[in-house]
């Protein structure tokens, strides 16, 4: 049981990388990236091949992960930010899904779907739970620290102009700020931060494949920030925990219908989600954190 809670302490703290990212491009900025499962695998596949087939280090991998999560993320950017805030969404679902398909057909590099394993871990894995519980404390710093530095910049400066283009990018631009270059740059950030959430869920999990990254994943990550706070880190991690015990605690749900097949059972617990999610909407609209105007990202 212990194995059991650090292994979705972990899970918990990958997705609140990805839910600190997308809170960083939508939360913050005001634009609509339904590409997450896309960022994250593109940091997955860059740090697995790196460390397999290259000898890389980890450090090396996921640093490496970061840069292409960030200069795929400028380069969509570029082409759609001069465009309606809705192109951008479009863009970066339809990329999402192109990564999947490539990640699933181009076998010479990413052995389709069998998937890349044998991925090495930045903490020797032979010492069993006690490579658990480092790999947690791992994760939750680069958490804590991605936390803390999006937390620092929202409040900057550079943070308020942010928030002045998601509430109304003509006047901003209005008032002298080049709107194009600041969405162009935290996009980056955010995608970033996404691939490095890729990254280190493959050296957790020594595996990763194309069916990891489904769109529902980006679902997923949207509704852990909504109900945790939008516009909020702390809200945003706390969303990602709270997604994380929702899923997880519904798989129980089956266990009081034994009477129904195991595909019955699999309907009723995604039901059990939906119902959650919804009351925690229904109750919270703003999120179980909302933001502050007067101390944004607290």
């Amino acid at each position: 049981m212990d194995n059991y809670l650090i292994a979705m302490a972990t899970i918990a703290c990958v997705y609140g990388l990805m839910t600190v990212s997308l809170n960083l491009s939508w939360g913050v900025t005001g634009m609509v990236n339904l590409g997450i499962a896309g960022f994250f695998g593109i940091g997955a596949y860059t740090s697995a091949l790196l460390t397999t087939r290259l000898g890389w280090p980890v450090v090396a991998g996921v640093a490496s992960a970061m840069v292409a999560g960030a200069l795929v993320g400028a380069v969509l950017s570029i082409a759609t930010l001069r465009l309606r805030d809705d192109y951008l969404a479009i863009v970066t679902l339809g990329f999402a899904e192109i990564v999947r398909l490539v990640a699933l057909n181009e076998l010479w590099l990413t052995n389709g779907s069998d998937g890349i394993s044998g991925i090495p871990a930045p903490i020797p894995r032979g010492y069993g739970y006690g490579f658990s519980l480092a790999f947690l404390a791992l994760i939750a710093a680069l958490l804590a620290l991605a936390a803390w530095s999006a937390s620092r910049l929202q409040r900057s400066p550079y943070g308020r102009v942010l928030r002045a283009i998601r509430d109304d990018a003509d006047v901003t631009a209005v008032a002298g700020k080049d709107v194009v270059r600041f969405k162009l740059k935290t996009f980056a950030l955010s995608t970033a931060i996404a691939g490095a959430a890729g990254a280190m869920y493959g050296h957790y999990t020594s595996f990763v494949a194309p069916d990891l990254f489904a769109p529902l994943l980006t679902i997923y990550i949207f509704l852990a920030l909504t109900i945790g706070g939008t516009g909020n880190v702390k809200g945003a991690v706390l969303g990602a925990f709270v997604l994380i015990a929702i899923l997880e605690g519904s798989r129980y749900s089956a266990a009081f219908l034994p009477e129904l097949s195991a595909v019955q059972q699999s309907a009723v617990r995604e039901m059990v989600v939906a119902a959650l999610f919804l009351l925690c909407l229904r109750f919270r609209p703003r999120g179980l954190v909302p933001e502050r105007m007067g101390a944004a990202g607290e």
